[in-house]
């Protein structure tokens, strides 16, 4: 192993979104604008990683609630794409994330003579989150140990530690990186890799098996040897 260090235990937790009605609602993209700009940053987030963790039977067209809704509620096509091209990865904070949605709908307010309305039924409902964490009672003290857990780990254990983390974390870095590099594994290149690794346009069963097979190469190079 190229590890110079016994990596700490590495605890593996799960969670979910509890979902919390704001009472926020808007019908037309002008008020969808207004609401983002004061709206809780929580409601941000929530918008643009939530549904990883929802149940879904179907493959989402758009990565985010306000895409989605503009496609389904408002038939602005053109509105949808703009959002749903954000990467939430590309900024430093939520509030930056907040900015750059709000340009982009103003541009699109710009072009249009007429404010694209929903139906009634088909208002957007503003949504923020509390995320509830759970302890698995599992925990990994090796580098191996750990590239054999990612293709069972859950997939809500996997949003906690590879997404959910990076909000959370001064670092900005995800929890396995954060934990190998702790431990001196830095120099192997994993961290780099795992950093590479892009976790917004895939689902999360997508991302866990990204994650394994950049671990697994990175094993089978021999650096994990």
């Amino acid at each position: 192993m190229s590890s110079t260090t016994t990596p700490k235990p590495f605890r593996i937790m799960d969670c979910s979104l509890a979902a919390i009605a704001t009472g926020r609602r808007a019908q037309n993209l002008r008020e969808l604008r207004d609401h983002i700009r004061d709206v809780d940053v929580d409601s941000i987030y929530y918008h643009f990683w939530g549904s990883r963790l929802r149940p879904r039977f179907d493959e989402p067209e758009f990565n985010n609630d306000f895409a989605s809704w503009a496609h389904r509620g408002l038939h602005d096509d053109v509105t949808a794409e703009r959002l749903s091209i954000i990467d939430p990865r590309d900024f430093q904070t939520l509030e930056e994330l907040r900015h750059e949605i709000v340009e982009v709908i103003d541009a699109r307010l710009d072009e249009q003579d007429f404010i694209p309305w929903s139906k009634t039924d088909q208002q957007f409902s503003f949504i923020r989150s509390q995320i509830v964490v759970l302890d698995t009672g599992v925990t990994i003290a090796t580098v191996d140990e750990l590239i054999s857990s990612l293709p069972v780990m859950s997939t809500s254990s996997v949003y906690y530690h590879f997404i959910d983390a990076r909000r959370r974390t001064e670092t900005g870095r995800d929890d396995f990186s954060t934990w190998l590099a702790d431990t001196g594994v830095r120099s192997s290149t994993l961290v780099d890799a795992l950093a590479g690794v892009d976790p917004y346009f895939v689902t999360l069963a997508d991302l866990r098996s990204h994650l394994v097979g950049v671990c697994t190469d990175w094993a089978q190079r021999g650096v994990f040897a």
